[in-house]
């Protein structure tokens, strides 16, 4: 790069392009609350009355996969470890087909909409407004409490299928900010070309390294293996995830979104490893970072976006919505999710006269409280300083041992209650114990890998010219680390594990566990519900979809299968309402 260029600032028609991309959001929610379909029940709000289908749904499922810590990390991985990180491509082939033969068919035939959800959402927002801020200037609190306000605004007034609109609208966003930085770049680094030849040299093209040694932080094997753990619990067992999949009206039709959507993880990842790539070929003999024009690696992706769009108004503006779409996205999932788990598992429970109607008030109440709680744990989050990239790390060692006690219900018949509690309290401490040990001590920089970053083309007298005053970043984990301790066999090991493989142990403990204590305690004994379980029918059933059954007219009422194969409001009942006494009547198929 050339060392004598500054980089650019945020200009009126930048804030123009975000504040568009919020205003078109808030737009879809008014249209689901007004002009389109009325959520008239608690799960025309939260599910969408299980009337979506697969395309919408699968973008959807893309956006809330895919946050700002994509679209700001992912690029500054491949820049620091080298395009390795490509691989997630096969670990995303194997997440969408177990989720889709192995989960969603039993979380489809339960009819759910509640599996469980947690409440990250405040590091969700805080974390990119404060990258952002720090290279952009961009207003941070505006940012953040923007985003709150209009998350919490088209949740509260369309429900599910605002928040899956919304994410489709955000996708395209998504790829039109990773499109524009990989364009331009591709013009100033003469070419595709140039850019990988740069990452050969650079050593970034490290693509097939298979030390199957599971203490290397990333290897064909941690990537492909322990990254399957990892996204599978996000992916497959996640409230947010789980709530759109079941929205779509048929279980064919909510495999089909899986697939589709599967089309959209990959592109996104081509274009994030690409970002990557520009991101060295730009700056391979000047890093930002090592020469304090940027205090962490996750703002390198804004800066670069400052030095080569800053002759084009608008387009930096359009990249802060390709993040700040992901940020959305993620964050309106959540509110919806969480509504989702306060009725279905706290308020139907225990007040069953309530009305439907009255169920989508509250879980329109539900939504803008929980809004309320995201903005406020922003600003918590702003507060806690080294903790934060500790919290973020303690909510992947979750993940695996939730991972497994899902599997142990759907996949071991004879798996009970004391064995899934005595399963998953081990796999937590076995999770816990392995995570917060490599926060205290974390591995030896041969165990991570990190590539060179050269400082020799850069001019230091221009160092700073440009820089503004802006929030810190609170980023460092210094503070959870031991100092001056000398190095034991248990750091150097068992601390040193991918951390891809935090949530394998954790799934593997809690399954291995909960079998051996449900055996000796009566787990072999109790009565089964196979609708509980991942049967040979949920299996076949793929192949029924392309089987062409000779049809017969008949004047019968089609016959309710118990658990029903497919979405409940399709099968046997049409144009439901109902009349003054409160009964429901429909016409018959």
């Amino acid at each position: 790069m050339d060392p004598s260029r500054g980089i650019g600032t945020f200009v009126v028609w930048d804030y123009v392009v975000f504040a568009g991309m919020l205003l078109i959001s808030a737009a879809i929610g008014i249209y689901y609350a007004f002009a389109g379909d009325k959520q008239q029940t608690s799960k025309d709000f939260l599910m969408g009355g299980r009337r979506m289908s697969a395309v919408p749904v699968a973008l959807s499922l893309t956006a809330s996969f895919m946050s700002a810590v994509t679209v700001l990390g992912t690029p500054t991985e491949v820049y620091r470890f080298g395009a390795i990180f490509s691989l997630f491509g096969i670990t995303y082939l194997l997440v969408v087909v177990i989720s889709a033969e192995v989960f969603l068919p039993v979380f489809y035939k339960l009819g759910i909409t509640s599996t469980y959800e947690v409440l990250y959402t405040g590091i969700v927002i805080y974390a990119p407004a404060l990258a952002l801020n720090q290279v952009t200037g961009f207003d941070l609190w505006g940012a953040v409490v923007a985003t709150g306000v209009v998350c919490t605004f088209y949740c509260t007034l369309g429900g599910l299928k605002a928040v899956v609109w919304t994410d489709v609208f955000q996708v395209g966003i998504m790829l039109a900010g990773f499109v524009s930085v990989i364009i331009q770049a591709s013009v100033i680094q003469g070419g595709i070309g140039n850019i990988i030849n740069d990452a050969r040299n650079g050593g970034r093209l490290n693509f097939w390294n298979f030390n199957p040694n599971p203490l290397q932080r990333h290897t064909f094997w941690t990537i492909v293996l322990g990254g399957t753990f990892t996204w599978t619990s996000l992916y497959g067992v996640n409230q947010s995830q789980v709530q759109r999949y079941i929205s779509c009206k048929s279980r064919f039709q909510a495999k089909l979104s899986l697939y589709i959507n599967l089309v959209g993880l990959w592109v996104i990842l081509v274009c994030a490893v690409l970002c990557g790539l520009a991101l060295y070929s730009r700056y391979r003999d000047c890093d930002p970072w090592t020469n304090n024009q940027v205090s962490a690696p996750d703002q390198l992706m804004p800066y670069l976006v400052l030095d080569i769009l800053q002759d084009y108004p608008g387009l930096p503006g359009l990249f802060v919505a390709c993040a700040y779409s992901g940020t959305l996205s993620t964050v309106s999932s959540s509110i919806n999710a969480l509504a989702a788990v306060t009725v279905e598992d706290l308020v139907k429970p225990n007040f069953s006269s309530l009305s439907e109607r009255s169920l989508s008030w509250i879980s329109q109440g539900m939504s803008v409280l929980f809004g309320v709680l995201c903005i406020g744990m922003a600003a918590l989050a702003s507060l806690m300083g080294a903790l934060l990239q500790a919290a973020l790390s303690i909510i992947g060692m979750i993940g695996g041992p939730l991972l497994g006690l899902f599997s142990l219900g759907i996949l071991v018949p004879f798996a009970n209650s004391i064995g899934a509690l005595i399963g998953l309290m081990a796999g937590f401490a076995a999770s816990f114990w392995v995570g917060i040990g490599a926060q205290l001590y974390p591995p030896l920089p041969e165990r991570t890998m990190p590539l060179s970053l050269e400082t020799y083309g850069c001019n230091n007298t221009h160092n700073g010219s440009n820089w503004m005053t802006t929030t810190a970043m609170p980023f460092s984990t210094s503070a959870f680390q031991a100092h001056n301790v000398e190095r034991t066999p248990l750091m150097d090991n068992w601390y040193s594990l991918s951390y891809l493989y935090f949530s394998t142990l954790g799934t593997l403990v809690t399954l291995f566990v909960g079998i051996l204590v449900s055996l000796p305690t009566g787990g072999r004994k109790q009565n089964l519900d196979r609708k509980f379980l991942l049967t040979k029918e949920d299996i076949l059933f793929n192949f029924d979809n392309f089987k062409k059954k000779e049809q017969v007219l008949s004047y019968k009422s089609h016959p309710v299968e118990e658990g029903g194969t497919d979405n409940p409001a399709f099968n046997h009942i049409e144009m439901n309402f109902t009349d003054p006494s409160g009964r429901t009547s429909g016409t018959h198929l």
